[in-house]
């Protein structure tokens, strides 16, 4: 269920700013839902280019860390 709800979160935000908060936490809600239904390869993908994303566009260093957090945790269960 996490992970349907993260792809119509995505799918509902994908057309707005980057900047934009509601496409930035669909975006995670997605890569967390990906995991949960252990879609690691999938969720990394996500993740990774949510970092990317926050990185490119300034966002606090708190920010920044949650998100490689997740990261290293996916990491962590690819092993």
């Amino acid at each position: 269920v996490f992970c349907a709800m993260g792809w119509a979160c995505w799918k509902t935000y994908l057309g707005r700013p980057e900047r934009d908060s509601n496409r930035q936490l669909a975006m995670s809600v997605l890569g967390g839902g990906l995991s949960e239904a252990r879609h690691h390869e999938d969720a990394l993908s996500v993740k990774e280019a949510d970092f990317a994303t926050r990185r490119r566009i300034g966002v606090s260093e708190h920010n920044l860390l949650s998100v490689q957090s997740n990261l290293a945790s996916t990491y962590e269960m690819l092993g």
